[in-house]
């Protein structure tokens, strides 16, 4: 067995408590700790992807313990590019709250930003649905601490709601996962992909219940419609860096998503035949337009980049919503370009939100660094709305490709592309007024708020960065991509690896 499959998991588990109990009082000591498990995280991270790059799925068993006895992490091309995902986006992230002192604004900043990598990387990494509970659970106990940094009241309020929010979803998984164990005897997902496909007819409709009962919950996670309420007003109230590594979240969900429902649920089981993907198209194409009209309403500048999170999320399912290996390849590619974009928008409100004073869509003083700033936001906007050059308008190409052979095909284009329309007006609107608008109003000598630091806007150029390069490289990224839902459409491969190690092999 590869030990290193394990590393992404262990890594941030043994730092978190570390710097819980031995360094919190020492902020210097706690980021440089916390820094350099991010970079080896990362460098972790890209050896995992480099050695997917050959192909094949490697199995982690805890305990020399084959499935479906033992705990099972599995490494794939699915895992591999999320793992990878994750550790960029947690450097660039960590980096500007490192910079503009957002980690010493609350207790255990650093510690509970550790346990929130170790659920995300667990989450991606596990081969057994109970345990994929687990890590969710992990998940929701370190974001609702970081969502809650520095307090206030409105974040208090927000964060009461995400975490109901969340508590009511992993109630409906525990239903569900009771409910599968109950008729397949396992929570293993290969063992469970076996045993689905052999179940009697009798048996079939409790199987459709649970199926249905995950997907809501992984539609929770996903914000899509009906559930995606919760969204807007927590990632609008988070502190700016945590709202950004909150991209990261809702494509958990989405992963969730693709792992189940082509693995266990995949589109030959009778069971779950025409349900799924027909709930997640309706679903996407509401959210679609339910994040683009958020985004031309909003009156502040967060809550208009949360919509717009939703609106990418709807577009990221439409495609996975075809359920075929091209389009799910295309839904890949948008999941990265619509989490680098996230990011950066979030990560620069933060440094427009700290010179003006407030996120008020109104013209207001005229900010330090208008000019710079003003040109960072027109790139981020770029990407989020889908325009040429950056990543975000070869993504909306690809999703609108891979849908083409769908019988909705039209209906997809049509709200993509109205969605895109609506949400570039929205952007355009709230561009011309905080920088071009507030030019007309000038500041008293010694006014003028301070500027922000090179080491301040670093994160943001570099998440744009990737998403130049995201567009660069789209040819190999895509190539990648490809394989990676073929792999993921072959679940005989999954599934044998889990499987066919027996005790006498794993010694």
């Amino acid at each position: 067995m590869n030990h290193w499959i394990i590393a992404p998991v262990v890594l941030p588990a043994l730092l978190a408590p570390l710097l819980a109990f031995v360094m919190r009082h020492d902020i210097v000591l706690a980021r440089v700790a916390s820094m350099t498990g991010a970079v080896l995280l990362a460098g972790i991270a890209i050896g995992l992807a480099m050695l997917e790059a050959g192909g094949g799925t490697q199995v982690y068993f805890l305990g020399d313990w084959p499935a479906p006895l033992g705990i099972v992490l599995v490494l794939d091309r699915l895992s591999a590019v999320m793992l990878l995902l994750t550790a960029l986006l947690s450097l660039v992230v960590l980096w500007h709250a490192i910079a503009t002192g957002w980690d010493n604004r609350g207790r255990h900043f650093h510690a509970l930003f550790q346990f929130q990598l170790m659920g995300i990387n667990g989450a991606f990494l596990t081969g057994d649905a109970f345990n994929l509970f687990v890590f969710f659970e992990v998940l929701l106990i370190a974001s609702y601490g970081l969502m809650i940094h520095s307090g206030g009241r409105a974040r208090m309020r927000a964060g009461l709601q995400y975490v109901v929010m969340n508590l009511a979803g992993s109630t409906l998984f525990l239903f569900a996962l009771g409910t599968l164990y109950a008729t397949t005897g396992t929570l293993n997902i290969a063992d469970l992909a076996v045993a689905v496909r052999e179940m009697s007819p009798d048996d079939v409709a409790l199987v459709r219940v649970a199926a249905v009962l995950l997907l809501v919950v992984f539609a929770i996670k996903a914000a899509l419609f009906p559930v995606q309420f919760w969204l807007p007003g927590t990632y609008a109230n988070a502190p700016a860096p945590v709202a950004a590594l909150f991209a990261i979240m809702t494509k958990v969900g989405a992963y969730s998503i693709i792992r189940i429902y082509t693995i266990v649920f995949g589109p030959d089981v009778v069971a779950t035949q025409g349900v799924v993907a027909d709930w997640v198209m309706h679903a996407a194409v509401i959210t679609v337009i339910a994040g683009a009209f958020g985004v031309l309403g909003a009156k502040k500048l967060m809550p208009m980049l949360a919509f717009a999170v939703v609106g990418s999320m709807g577009t990221l399912m439409l495609a996975v919503a075809a359920f075929t290996p091209y389009a799910m390849s295309t839904a890949l590619y948008y999941l990265l370009h619509s989490t680098f974009s996230a990011a950066a928008l979030f990560l620069l409100a933060d440094l427009v939100v700290t010179q003006r004073g407030n996120d008020a869509l109104t013209a207001q003083r005229l900010i330090a660094q208008n000019g710079l700033l003003a040109a960072l936001f027109f790139a981020a906007a770029i990407g989020m709305t889908g325009m040429p050059p950056l990543s975000g308008f070869l993504g909306k190409l690809m999703v609108m490709d891979g849908v083409r052979d769908q019988s909705w095909m039209a209906l997809a284009w049509a709200v993509i592309l109205l969605g895109s329309l609506v949400t570039i007006v929205g952007f355009a609107r709230a561009g011309s007024v905080i920088f071009w608008k507030s030019t007309a109003h000038t500041v008293g000598e010694g006014a003028m708020p301070s500027k922000a630091t090179p080491l301040q806007i670093v994160p943001t150029m570099l998440a744009l960065g990737l998403l130049a390069a995201l567009s660069l490289f789209a040819g190999p990224v895509a190539g990648y991509l490809k394989e990676t839902a073929a792999q993921l459409f072959d679940s005989s491969e999954y599934i044998n690896a889990v499987l066919a190690p027996t005790k006498e092999d794993l010694k």
